[in-house]
């Protein structure tokens, strides 16, 4: 990833030619050089060629959003589709995981690290027709601190003020040095909207992006059209259509009858084989950074107990887990970090299985006759590893009650906002999510540690090596607390059409990126 440093003189980011499309990104490094995006275009929009055809594209998902306004509404699946294929930010990342331009064509840093300046594209539009201006910047950056109710809107406060310098350029200074406020910008939270196109975000999206909102079926699909008077190149298709699918053997058997071209994320791995052998297909297996979470309620009832925590940790054997509901697809990591971030470390050795020692620690608690409330959500890799879970806990004399709540509604309502659960398992896939997961005492871990604040601000106010360093402690101490299990890192498990192109190994960004996907 990029970092902007003030070592001894300003630094500018240009725009560089690429031609790479990001559904998904290769790990990020601290400390990388500085690179571009695309002739004007965002680093993520390029097509080969620029190239066009009237063909659609259909691809399988399993999450669909209840709105489509992800500045109310939390969760991956407004973004998923969204971001970066209808709304755009001043910047975005490319394949490699760095920052390049999307809407600002190049920035510059002050020395104290405080003062990002923004040259903005000259020609982008909305698809409300009105023109993208440092006003709509500055709009934007202010709405997530007034208006907006999610909690990833806290990646905002850092901000002291964003000041219209002229049209084209914007003037932003925050309160303190910030080694993860830019990065946050190619997030949803950088997402750019315009003054005059916020009334129904819920059912009207209006962005910059190559394309537009086309139609949402509810219950079925959501469609993109190609937005013609898109300001860089235009993306191939012409429609791509998002289909939903509450059950991954439809969701397969859709593939295999044409009904879509793309299955954009496996729920069988173990069905994988039927696609290996069939030249009729391309599998692409890689990483993604979704770690997938066995949740703690560390503010009330039985898991506010250290020892219970530990207990739990102890019972489960991740090994098994990972093979019996993921096909052994997926990486075993001890903590919120997935190996694509530049702090990464195994933390898998802290906890290893041990029965016996979740039977003492579990007795020693006075929590033995408790029956802890497993509460998961309607998805695939929840469901799987939801019974695995509550079978390796019983093992360990816990009293465990399996609850699967309707997603996204009922989970969302009783686990992520009431946080009536003891339990829950859920893949988080925002990029670097450790502070937002456990750095709110308000977020639905209830997770609270006064010395774990503190190094996540040390991480983001000092240089790039305090960063890597203290983000490295903070990981050891949620660990070392157990406030969570983390069970693997879900694999990128994606089925295509043999002449789908443009689909990369690793999705690592917020975004399903149809932007750069082309056909032969």
């Amino acid at each position: 990833m990029h970092q902007f440093r003030a070592s001894t003189r300003v630094r500018l980011v240009a725009v560089a030619a690429t031609a790479a499309a990001s559904l998904a990104l290769a790990s990020c490094s601290a400390g990388s050089s500085t690179s571009g995006g695309g002739n004007g275009n965002p680093a993520g929009g390029a097509t080969g060629g620029g190239q066009t055809s009237d063909a659609g594209l259909s691809i399988g998902l399993v999450a669909e959003p209840s709105n489509l306004d992800f500045t109310k509404t939390d969760g991956a699946a407004i973004p998923q589709v969204l971001l970066y294929n209808v709304y755009q930010g001043l910047v975005q990342l490319d394949q490699k995981g760095d920052i390049s331009p999307g809407l600002a064509t190049k920035w510059t840093v002050s020395d104290d690290r405080k003062t990002y300046t923004f040259d903005l594209a000259k020609d982008a539009t909305f698809t409300n027709g009105k023109p993208f201006t440092a006003d709509d910047a500055k709009f934007s950056i202010d709405r997530v601190k007034k208006d907006w109710t999610v909690s990833l809107k806290s990646a905002m406060n850092v901000v002291d003020s964003a000041t219209v310098v002229s049209p084209t350029q914007l003037k932003v200074v925050l309160k303190a040095p910030s080694n993860d406020w830019l990065y946050r910008m190619t997030t949803r939270v950088g997402a750019m909207f315009s003054r005059t196109g916020v009334d129904q975000l819920a059912t009207k999206p209006v962005g910059t992006g190559p394309y537009a909102l086309g139609k949402w079926t509810r219950g079925d699909s959501i469609s993109l059209v190609r937005n013609d008077a898109y300001w860089g190149k235009k993306p191939y298709y012409k429609t791509v259509t998002f289909k939903y699918f509450k059950d991954p053997t439809a969701l397969n058997n859709a593939l295999l009858t044409g009904t879509i071209n793309v299955v954009g994320t496996v729920q069988t791995p173990e069905s994988l084989g039927q696609f290996e052998n069939n030249p009729k297909y391309d599998v692409i297996e890689g990483t993604t950074n979704g770690e997938v979470v066995l949740s703690f309620n560390n503010g009330s009832g039985p898991m506010k107990n250290k020892k219970v925590r530990e207990a739990v940790r102890y019972a489960i054997d991740h090994k098994a887990l990972v093979d019996t509901c993921w096909a052994g697809r997926g990486a075993l990591i001890g903590s919120m970090v997935p190996p694509t971030d530049p702090w990464y470390e195994d933390l898998t050795g802290p906890f290893p299985h041990d029965v016996a020692k979740a039977k003492t620690l579990l007795q020693e608690s006075g929590e033995a006759n408790q029956t802890l409330r497993l509460r998961i959500p309607t998805l695939p890799y929840a469901v799987s590893c939801g019974t695995v879970v509550k079978s390796q806990l019983e093992q360990a004399g816990f009293k465990v009650t399996l609850d699967q709540l309707e997603f996204p509604a009922a989970w969302l309502t009783t686990v992520f906002t009431n946080a009536d659960y003891d339990m829950s398992i859920v893949a988080h896939v925002e990029p670097r999510d450790m502070g937002a997961v456990f750095g709110d005492p308000g977020y639905y871990t209830r997770y609270t540690n006064p010395a774990f604040s503190q190094l996540l601000k040390q991480a983001d106010e000092g240089t790039e090596q305090q960063q890597v360093t203290d983000m490295k402690k903070a990981a050891r101490m949620l660990s070392e607390d157990a406030a969570a299990d983390w069970l693997f890192v879900l694999p990128n498990l994606i089925v295509a059409d043999k002449g789908v192109t443009g689909i990369p190994k690793n999705a690592i960004s917020e975004s399903f990126d149809v932007t750069g996907l082309s056909g032969s």
